[in-house]
């Protein structure tokens, strides 16, 4: 039971410091900073828009773009953290793999890229 402890102890430690640090940083955040907020830092924006104005109303596909390309490499990028820990173990074919992928990605983002599906204008 003792060794099973001090397996699990980094983990405690860092969820520790990390909820530690979590908390001095919101503390700290509400101590120093203003308390004077601007009228239109408080108004409700979403979506590039006011929240009050007519439902029916048209707006830019791009915030629809911007979110479905940043989930999509959001997620890509999300498989590299098993293959990394896994590493060692993977052997050439995970690894050449994981190569493949990642020149898939990297043709999809130059693609977007010269679309101009990253550019805000």
């Amino acid at each position: 039971m003792d060794e099973l402890l001090r397996e699990y102890l980094p983990i405690i430690v860092f969820l520790a410091v990390a909820i530690g640090l979590g908390i001095v940083l919101v503390l700290a955040a509400v101590i120093i900073a203003p308390s004077d907020p601007d009228p239109e830092k408080l108004s409700a924006y979403e979506c590039g828009f006011n929240a009050f104005d007519d439902a029916r109303m048209k707006f830019d596909v791009r915030f629809y773009l911007v979110s479905i390309l940043f989930i999509i490499f959001d997620l890509e990028v999300a498989f590299l953290f098993p293959w990394a820990v896994a590493f060692k173990d993977v052997g050439e074919l995970g690894f050449w793999s994981m190569m493949v992928f990642l020149a898939v990605l990297t043709i999809g983002f130059a693609y977007e890229w010269k679309k101009g599906a990253l550019e805000w204008e």
